[in-house]
């Protein structure tokens, strides 16, 4: 599981065992966890994470999204 950002708390990463689905990220703080689609950036599912923290993280998914992007096309090819 690389990290790919540390930010506010927040633990962005891949899992290294997803290349077929579409360039996404997962998100983890204090035993929650979100995951978001990079193209375009949308949520897709999330545990523990309130509602007004979910728009928070992304919209850092989406100030990050061009470096996240290039991290996932770099990792899995």
């Amino acid at each position: 599981m690389p990290t790919i950002l540390r930010l506010n708390g927040y633990r962005f990463y891949f899992y290294s065992h997803e290349p077929n689905e579409p360039p996404h990220i997962h998100v983890d703080k204090a035993g929650a966890t979100l995951k978001a689609w990079l193209d375009p950036v949308a949520f897709a599912k999330a545990s523990g994470f309130r509602p007004p923290e979910i728009d928070g993280i992304l919209a850092l998914v989406a100030e990050h999204r061009v470096m996240l992007l290039e991290a996932w096309h770099e990792y899995f090819g």
